[in-house]
């Protein structure tokens, strides 16, 4: 039986966001002390949101960042992602044709929401993902947490007025699968460039290299 709906992540999943993001976090870090390139920032942060990175970062450094660092590196993203972002090979036409056959489908993402409209306004996704997109931010300011939690999973799904046994996850991050399967939903993989196995050890059903292999599930 087909899902009564699918949620998306945003980055690594829809728009290829990551390699600027970790790019612009490895010259922050490196400028702060933790000397390290955009490899070694996307793993250690792949899937994180700012918050829980500065506590990381502050534990590594051995002090505190300072009042203005989370506001200053969220700008500092957000600029970077407004002129930079691309979109995931096929995330385009796979939406348009989720949508035209008729499923219900929600973005969940740790990114802000400030964040995910420069990437959908530079990547042309602005009017197909409006009312559609829930931020991490938006979670925590009601009392919630960011992934891997599965509230923002949940605030999904309850935007959608679905339970979550009838919601599938497409996830492309350890914590974003993580959160997915807490939240009691099925996540897939997204894994173009690897085997999958870390998102397999999450709970993940399945792998896909492709999007549209998506449309497998939804038959």
């Amino acid at each position: 039986m087909p899902p009564d709906l699918i949620i998306f992540d945003c980055d690594g999943v829809l728009i290829d966001s990551e390699t600027v993001a970790s790019r612009v976090v490895a010259e922050e870090i490196t400028a702060q002390g933790w000397t390290m390139d955009a490899k070694e920032a996307m793993r250690q942060f792949l899937g994180m949101n700012i918050g829980d990175m500065q506590p990381k970062i502050e534990t590594r450094l051995g002090r505190p960042l300072g009042p203005e660092w989370r506001a200053d590196m969220a700008q500092r993203l957000i600029n970077a992602l407004a002129e930079e972002s691309v979109l995931i090979p096929g995330a385009d036409e796979m939406l348009k044709r989720v949508t035209a056959l008729g499923f219900e489908w929600r973005i969940a993402s740790n990114s802000s929401d400030e964040e995910m409209a420069v990437k959908f306004e530079r990547t042309g996704l602005l009017e197909i993902t409006r009312g559609r997109a829930i931020s991490a931010a938006r979670v925590i300011a009601r009392g919630g947490r960011a992934k891997p939690a599965p509230d923002v999973f949940l605030e999904a799904a309850a935007d959608a007025k679905i339970v979550p046994e009838r919601c599938i996850v497409l996830e492309d991050s350890r914590l974003g699968m993580r959160g997915a399967v807490a939240a009691g939903m099925t996540g897939y993989g997204f894994d173009p460039h690897g085997d999958g196995a870390a998102l397999l050890e999450e709970g993940a059903k399945a792998v896909f290299r492709n999007l549209d292999e998506i449309f497998g599930v939804l038959a």
